[in-house]
């Protein structure tokens, strides 16, 4: 099944809760985990292994992935209730869940330079957490892939997790995850360009556009799509024909302004949550505004009961995507300590892989971010280089307070694509000691250095 029939419900007591508090309303301390946790049977069990994805006739990806398959299995669970999972690593080579975008301890984040262990090969790990805050978050491999491009995020091991709020977002009658995903990776070079990863395929969750189950829809219904950008590398702009999206939540936050656009967009990690109202009957697509990436498998097809024919795309406009559209009037500034990051590429010369630096310095030598407890901070992300970051923040949710030079609030992420030779600026309240990550969502741009760790001072 592509979807989830639903009950309307109203979105009014989150957005009254979230929309317009302040930052740390989102940022909810975990609960004490009980000693009993280590006894009792899992509430989910995941299974890291081979997958052989059949994303076309004939058009085998061999992968690794999550319970033999891809995405790997929802993970739905309500909020505020402890949740105890099983991980085995039935593979040759040491790997990491990373539990996206919750707030929880660096012990069990999924994250080896904050102190997870490594799930060994062949052997298993339990993580014990309080999920936290509701809304759609993921799981994804969290290792290092350098020049192998079967390891990390290239692979299929990654899967939605969505946290179920006590008064649920949305007015709509269907659910559905998306997750966009390339396969079959290779380095290309452009000119005298460093080294970039290319790909030969592309699919919405295990299909390529035409071959899978359509999303059927009924003329009238609301449909809400949680969509998640799953590539390692590539910046996603999508449409759907005929229709336009009312954006509610980004990275799984209610934004302070729903707003209809006609196409969104989603750097590495990103997502986003929209509801569809049905209004135009026919066959329609639904993939990348890019031809040859949507010709290549990256869609799924829209069909309303009872409507046969050719299946229709229609090029949406050139508006421009402006997270500060969802944002509301900011208020007074709050005060805060600025932290000044600047983005630079080392360029390592054609044919090779550039390497990244934050304030000059790449991972492992990077300086930590300095934080003391409960204090908010500004962190200015300062791109000086010619490449779109989608940096993120582990542990903790940010809010967009300038981008490009416009004075925003009420747009809460833990992930957010900073435009070349740009800046934008965040808050964030630094209350979740221990370890916590930072670093360019890019695979790539991650392990050629772009990452240093967030450290709470004593």
């Amino acid at each position: 099944m592509v979807g989830m029939d639903r009950e309307r419900i109203g979105r009014r007591d989150l957005l009254a809760r979230i929309g317009g508090a302040a930052l740390s309303a989102i940022t909810c301390q975990p609960k004490p985990l009980r000693a009993q946790s280590a006894q009792r049977k899992a509430d989910f069990s995941l299974q890291i292994g081979p997958v052989s994805l059949e994303i076309a006739p004939k058009k085998v990806i061999k992968t690794v992935g999550y319970n033999g398959s891809v995405p790997g299995p929802l993970i739905r669970v309500p909020e505020g209730k402890e949740i105890v999972i099983d991980v085995r690593n039935d593979t040759n080579s040491p790997d990491l869940v990373h539990w996206h975008g919750l707030h929880i301890p660096s012990e069990v984040d999924g994250a080896m330079e904050e102190g997870t262990p490594m799930i060994m090969p062949h052997a298993q790990s339990r993580y014990v957490f309080m999920p936290a805050p509701s809304g759609t978050r993921w799981y994804h491999s969290h290792v290092m892939a350098m020049r192998d491009l079967k390891r990390a995020t290239y692979t299929g091991q990654f899967g939605f997790f969505y946290i179920q709020p006590e008064s649920e977002p949305g007015n709509y009658d269907q659910e559905v995850f998306l997750a966009l995903k390339e396969w079959d990776p290779y380095f290309s070079t452009m000119g005298e360009q460093g080294e970039e990863v290319a790909y030969r395929a592309f699919s919405i969750n295990d299909h390529s556009l035409g071959h899978g189950e359509p999303i059927r829809v009924k003329q009238g219904q609301r449909v809400m799509l949680r969509i998640l950008n799953a590539s390692a590398t590539i910046h996603r702009r999508i449409a759907i024909a005929g229709h336009q999206f009312e954006v509610v939540s980004m990275d799984g936050n209610p934004v302070a302004v729903p707003k209809k656009v006609g196409a969104l967009e989603l750097g590495p990690a990103e997502r986003i949550d929209a509801v569809v109202e049905m209004s135009n009957p026919g066959i329609w697509i639904l993939g990348a505004t890019d031809d040859h990436d949507r010709r290549g498998g990256l869609g799924i097809v829209i069909e309303y009961a009872g409507k046969t024919g050719e299946t229709q795309w229609l090029r949406p406009s050139d508006e421009r995507w402006d997270y500060t559209a969802f944002g509301s009037r900011p208020g007074p500034k709050s005060q805060a300590e600025r932290v000044e990051l600047a983005f630079e590429k080392i360029f390592a010369g054609s044919r090779w892989t550039d390497k990244w630096a934050i304030n000059g310095k790449s991972f492992p030598k990077t300086d930590p971010i300095l934080v003391r407890a409960n204090q908010r901070y500004r962190l200015i992300f300062d791109n000086r280089s010619d490449e779109a970051h989608p940096v993120h923040l582990h542990r903790h949710t940010f809010e967009l307070t300038n981008v490009a030079g416009v004075d925003t609030s009420g747009v809460f992420k833990d992930v957010v694509v900073v435009p070349p030779m740009s800046k934008i600026e965040a808050d964030v309240v630094a209350n979740k000691p221990g370890l916590t990550l930072f670093h360019c969502h890019q695979q790539l741009h991650m392990d050629y250095g772009f990452m240093t760790l967030m450290q709470y001072l004593s």
